[in-house]
């Protein structure tokens, strides 16, 4: 039967087929993607003579830059997702979350000034707050803000507490925009505990939301030590919103270890990923 891809007339053929390297291969299947809305694994192994592994793999490649997403058999067009509400945020991953705000928590020393991101996980770290001693926080958060005025009240807060005016986010809970990015120019922190969307080698940080992006970024810049917390959804993952390149944060705290094609470059970089297992060895290996 003939094949229902053979419409291509870009690519050269050899005995009725395409033959093409890599990204050429790539590109061909992106535009038939879009021609027909899904692509079959078995069929465009057969059009390009390559075996069924090579296309799962450029398809993967493309799945990894937001080009397609796979499905059974093949792959479907990429849909770009939206950024769930916080309270949607606060039910996934609970368990690594909490693990995340512990090692996190355990980086704050006392007299540290520090901001804290808005965001589930980060939420997470103030939890683990009590009893630091002269901790001044300035968060962009209103559960942040509402869970450290809750320690005020019960004594087991010692510090100053600023919150970063702007723009508020009734869906994230939230501020951000020019008012919030004007008010943190004026402050520099020893830590920044940043939360991101994703997390990738070759794209950085990123973010759903432009304006959340445009003020984590300057939260970086503002910081002796950039720290960003992610659990394993948000590892090997690119959003729309680019925060910065990698080089640019000292540590990655996560309930997993980094992808071990990940340890050489982050070694390169001289970023620290903290995991329950971490030890000081851990970089050497």
């Amino acid at each position: 039967m003939r094949s229902p891809y053979n419409k291509s007339s870009r690519c050269e053929r050899g005995n009725g087929r395409l033959s093409l390297a890599s990204e050429a291969r790539k590109e061909t299947i992106m535009t038939l993607l879009n021609e027909r809305g899904k692509v079959i694994a078995g069929e465009l192994s057969t059009l390009f003579e390559v075996s069924t592994e090579t296309i799962r793999r450029d398809l993967e490649e493309l799945e990894r830059e937001s080009k397609l997403k796979k499905v059974y058999g093949g792959a479907v067009k990429f849909k770009p997702e939206a950024e769930p509400p916080l309270l949607e945020r606060e039910a996934v991953h609970v368990e690594a979350k909490r693990t995340i705000g512990q090692l996190a928590a355990g980086l704050v020393e006392d007299n540290d000034v520090i901001i804290v991101d808005e965001g589930s996980t980060a939420l997470q770290i103030v939890h683990c707050l009590e009893g630091k001693q002269n901790l001044t926080i300035l968060t962009n958060s209103v559960p942040v803000l509402m869970l450290i005025i809750e320690f005020q009240k019960r004594g087991t807060f010692d510090g100053k507490l600023v919150f970063i005016g702007g723009e508020v986010s009734a869906k994230h809970l939230r501020v951000s925009g020019p008012i919030a990015e004007k008010v943190l120019e004026d402050f520099y922190v020893n830590k920044s505990f940043v939360s991101v969307d994703g997390v990738s080698l070759k794209y950085g940080i990123t973010s759903y939301d432009y304006e959340k992006a445009v003020f984590t970024r300057q939260m970086v810049r503002n910081s002796e030590t950039a720290i960003v917390v992610a659990d394993f959804s948000k590892i090997d993952k690119r959003t729309v919103a680019k925060i910065t390149d990698l080089p640019e944060i000292q540590q990655i705290v996560s309930d997993r270890e980094p992808p071990p094609e990940w340890k050489a470059a982050l070694k390169k970089m001289a970023v620290t990923w903290i995991y329950p297992e971490y030890t000081s060895a851990s970089e050497t290996e």
